[in-house]
């Protein structure tokens, strides 16, 4: 009989050395101290051994690359499928196949895990492969069921108990290489089925779990950074604040293409939540020189619409020189005692509008879009009540020129944030209702919207590779978006009727990007 000393094997394990993920390679860092086989009488780590098992084992084992050791341990393995350093050999076979068959290496650690279910080298590989494979497929839902198979056997490696042979310092070796790789796939999986707070929570941790200086080396840990401010942006409410921090974290220090291809989406939050680009570089100089925002991290909101109201209001001397369109934004944004003292200039006037659209008819009353948001979204923001009963009701969709006088308003509802750009005319909108002589309008715009870059609500496409990185502090709270119009306007018309269809000038055409100043009529 001989002893046969079972080594580890798992020092360092290159795991794909030809994979490419996103930037650059991986390396899958096991740790040292494999466990050592338990074979009954077998002492300080060795087992016995008949000099033939022996001599086959030494033989497969001392194969010089992990091309001829995986078949000479697969031969090993085959021969003697009850031997006492099965595991082990299961484990070093895993590692010989990782350099260069991802399926085999799931196949032994699968195998691994069948006689070690708490191996975690055994469950990381499982994780980075199984991931990995999950990012080449285009079909959804087998994206999404091989990303939650990662994500299981993450959950269950951050949970993996010590073995009882291994010391703590080479089990808290394994768990520190192992678990940004478990967080990353948990977050991944969560971020493609938008289910941002645990996307957020786990990329968080792993973010926390690496050293700080790894976070800025092209690799996962710095495109899990992209994905935790994807994640704050599709949040409900989106996190416009972490959105902006984290994207522009990445664009500082990844490499071309990505940076110039994601830079889009941390101007798009900021814009969202500031109004304009102005200042931005403050944003990037801070992002470049720290992981999470620091504690005296902000961005100044972008004008509230009441605001802005407000401003017009106080700004203007005659409000009755104001755009009908200037006016219906103050009756949809504004106060009670700003959108009253709008109001109060319309109360009772007849006008006519010309090219409204036809959203419900009946002989005796109309709900038409008159603005443009009203229009583009198909939904009324006027009522005329007809004078006398319609001969001929007008087929929804179609464009009819009224005539009507203000009776009252109404605004209620709640609308979308907007970017923070004050529109220079009316918005569908919100309020408190009350009674007056209704108001036409023409163009009806409200701050215009910025445009969402085209991988801004991605889900992650695919997951990188080197990195290891810091220790965090808490993400910046945020401060509540800017609000915008909290919901639609009403305006109510009587002794309304339908004109011949004579071009009539409107009073407001397109909405501008930004207030300066209220137009006059």
């Amino acid at each position: 009989m001989k002893k046969a000393v079972v080594a580890s094997l798992l020092a360092v394990a290159s795991v794909a050395p030809g994979a490419q993920y996103a930037f650059s390679q991986q390396q899958v860092n096991l740790g040292s101290g494999a466990q050592q086989p338990a074979a009954g009488g077998a002492a300080g780590g060795q087992v016995q051994m008949a000099q033939p098992e022996y001599n086959d084992y030494t033989a497969a084992i001392n194969q010089s690359t992990p091309q001829t050791k995986a078949p000479a341990l697969e031969a090993y393995l085959q021969k003697y499928p009850q031997s006492s350093v099965k595991s082990d050999v299961l484990q070093q076979l895993m590692v010989a196949y990782s350099s260069f068959d991802p399926t085999k290496t799931l196949d032994a650690a699968d195998r691994l895990l069948q006689v070690d279910p708490n191996n975690l080298r055994a469950i990381t590989l499982e994780v980075y492969f199984r991931k990995a494979s999950a990012d080449q497929l285009t079909d959804a839902t087998a994206k999404q069921a091989a990303l939650d198979k990662a994500a299981e056997y993450a959950q269950k490696g951050l949970t993996a108990s010590k073995p009882t042979d291994m010391s703590d310092a080479d089990f808290k070796t394994l768990q520190t290489n192992a678990n940004p790789i478990f967080y990353s796939a948990i977050g991944t999986a969560a971020l493609n089925k938008k289910d941002t707070a645990t996307a957020i929570t786990n990329f968080k941790q792993e973010l926390a779990a690496v050293p700080v200086d790894q976070t800025s080396k092209p690799g996962p840990i710095l495109q899990d950074t992209y994905f935790l401010g994807l994640a704050y942006l599709q949040s409900t409410p989106p996190d416009y604040i972490n959105c902006t921090f984290y994207v522009s974290r990445f664009t500082a220090y990844a490499p071309e293409p990505y940076k110039s291809q994601m830079a889009p989406t941390a101007q798009y939050c900021y814009k969202k939540y500031h109004g304009n680009a102005e200042g931005y570089e403050k944003v990037t100089t801070a992002a470049s020189a720290n992981l999470n925002p620091p504690a005296d991290f902000t961005i100044t909101p972008a004008p509230k619409a009441s605001d802005i109201a407000h401003q017009t209001v106080a700004s203007t001397s005659d409000l009755g020189t104001l755009a009908l369109s200037d006016k219906e934004f103050i009756l949809q944004n504004g106060t009670s005692d700003d959108a009253e003292k709008v109001w109060a200039t319309v109360k009772g006037k007849t006008v006519e509008i010309p090219d409204a659209t036809v959203i419900t008819a009946t002989e005796s009353a109309l709900t038409v879009a008159v603005s443009d948001d009203a229009v583009q979204s198909k939904t009324a923001d006027f009522t005329f009540n007809m004078k006398e009963p319609l001969k001929t009701v007008p087929a929804v969709g179609a464009k009819v020129a009224l005539t009507g006088t203000y009776a009252s308003y109404s605004q209620g509802g709640a609308s979308p944030a907007s970017s923070g750009a004050a529109p220079t005319s009316a918005a569908t909108s919100t309020g408190t209702s009350t009674d007056a002589s209704a108001s036409a309008t023409t163009t009806n715009p409200s701050a215009p919207a910025a445009t969402t870059p085209a991988d801004a609500t991605s889900s992650p496409a695919s997951t990188t590779t080197p990195p290891t990185a810091p220790a965090q502090t808490a993400a910046a709270t945020p401060t509540p978006a800017p609000a915008a119009a909290a919901g639609p306007l009403m305006i109510t018309m009587s002794d309304g009727a339908v004109v011949a269809k004579t071009p009539a000038k409107r009073t407001t055409t397109t909405r501008t990007p930004a207030r300066t100043a209220p137009r006059r009529r």
